[in-house]
This record gives C-alpha cells, structure tokens and sequence, in this order.
C-alpha cells in the first residue's frame, strides 16, 4: 500500500516537472521568435539608409514587413554559410518562392544582397551597383526586410523588398469597386450573386437578367476602374450595376478578380 502512493508521488512529481519543462519550452521558443523578427542594431541602420537614399529623390519611405524579414534571414543565412554571395543556391526555392513562403503578399518583388564590414560600406556597394541602386530607388516598392548574419567577421546582409497587396475579403473588394460606380452615377444592385458567379467564368454571364456588358478584369488597383470600363460608363447607356469579387487571399504574387454586370 505504502509503494503504491510512493509510486503515485513519484509519477505526480515527474508530471509537474514534464508540466514545468513545456511551458519553459513553450517561453524559450516565444522569445526566439521575437528575437527573429527583431531588427538587429546593423539591419536598422540598412533600413535608415535605404530611406535617407530615396528621401534624397523624393520618394516616399519603405516601411518594415516581418515577412520579408523571415524569407530575408533563411537566405541570409545560407549566404554566410556559402561565403559566395547568390541569389539561389542549389535546392533553394527562387527569391519569389521564398517570400511567398513566409507570408508576403505583393505585386513586384526585389532582392539585394551584399558582404562587408558595416552597415555603410554594404550600403555604399549597393548604391554603386545600378541594379542594387534601382532596387532601394525603385519608386513602385513601399515595403522592405533585411536581415544581417555575421560569419568569420564579415556581414551578409539580404534586402528583400516588394509592393504590398492588401489583404482584403471578396466583400471588401466588392465594396471599393461599388463605390468607384457610384460615384460615377451608377446604381448598384443589392444582389452579388450573378456577378460573382461570373466573375470565376471564362466567358458569358450568370443569372437573370442578362446584363448588357461584362466586364472581367484582375489587377492590384482598386483606386480606378478599368479603361474600357470607364468608355462604357462613358456612353450614358448604363444606369445599374452589380459587381462580384472571387478569388482567394493567397500569399505570393496578389491581384484581385473582379465583374462588373452592366444593365440600362
């Protein structure tokens, strides 16, 4: 009797340390996690440098994104590793692979990557170099991550930047484009079920009424309507509207897919 309850302390001793050993574990990856998408001394300085340069030509500054940041430091580690400076090393996904994978969604993407001893000479390599230059100049690019890992005294930093495409719902989509018509003065229609359900077709239109004009696009800018939309709207003919977005909300290079039912 007495080595059966010996044997449940025992095995209630050994259960709280387990207990004590996965939350400690669990804090110890938390912080690691943290440590990982936080900027270095070194990567802040890259990043205070690239917009300095582009405040220079007017341009406005790229702001940090954590995604690129994670595809940033799995490359620049494989560079310091290597010692040769590479964009793909055998068996690494593409730049574009990378980014994806880590999360980012984007219209453009760009990648610089350098060694040296400090964050001014990196910086100065790749303002000498035209392409490199191009990349922190390039006015189409708001958002960056950088990443610097230092091997036998030498710094491999990797920038990675991209255009951002918003993550936005089908609805939401819906909604922007909504109000682009009826600012034209076009009146929406409450139902978005044909237009949607034309939006994932090739070609024809669902639902009843037909429409009189279709028009299906995919793009990333949802600040105007297409140009032969627009020479439609033109024409004073249509009076109502439906629209319907699909499409998922896919990491990786973003647009959104969008129809517009036109009626008299």
């Amino acid at each position: 009797m007495g080595y059966e309850n010996g044997d449940g302390d025992e095995s209630m001793t050994s259960m709280r340390m387990q207990i004590k050993y996965g939350i400690l574990a669990v804090l110890l990856a938390a912080c690691a996690g943290v440590a990982a998408s936080a900027q270095s001394g070194v990567e802040r300085q890259l990043m205070d440098l690239a917009n300095q340069a582009r405040a220079q030509q007017g341009l406005k500054p790229l702001a940090w994104n954590a995604s690129l940041a994670t595809a940033a430091r799995q490359h620049a580690e494989l560079v310091a590793r290597s010692g040769q400076l590479s964009h793909q090393y055998p068996g690494e996904p593409d730049m574009a692979a990378r980014v994806t994978q880590a999360g980012a969604r984007f219209q453009v993407a760009a990648e610089n990557i350098a060694e040296g001893s400090s964050a001014e000479q990196l910086q100065q390599e790749w303002m000498n170099s035209p392409p490199h230059r191009a990349n922190i100049l390039d006015p189409r690019l708001d958002a960056i991550g950088i990443a610097v890992v230092q091997q036998n005294g030498k710094l491999f930093a990797v920038q990675d930047f991209s255009l951002e495409v918003a993550s936005l719902a089908p609805q939401q989509v819906e909604e922007k484009v909504t109000s682009l018509l009826v600012a034209r003065g076009i009146t929406p229609m409450e139902s978005h079920g044909a237009a949607r359900a034309t939006c994932q077709m090739d070609h024809g239109s669902a639902g009843e009424p037909r429409p009189m004009f279709v028009m299906r696009w995919e793009g990333t800018d949802l600040g105007r309507l297409p140009d032969q939309l627009q020479e439609r709207l033109e024409t004073g003919k249509y009076h109502k509207a439906a629209v319907g977005a699909c499409g998922g909300n896919q990491p990786g290079f973003s647009s959104y897919h969008v129809a517009v039912l036109l009626y008299y």
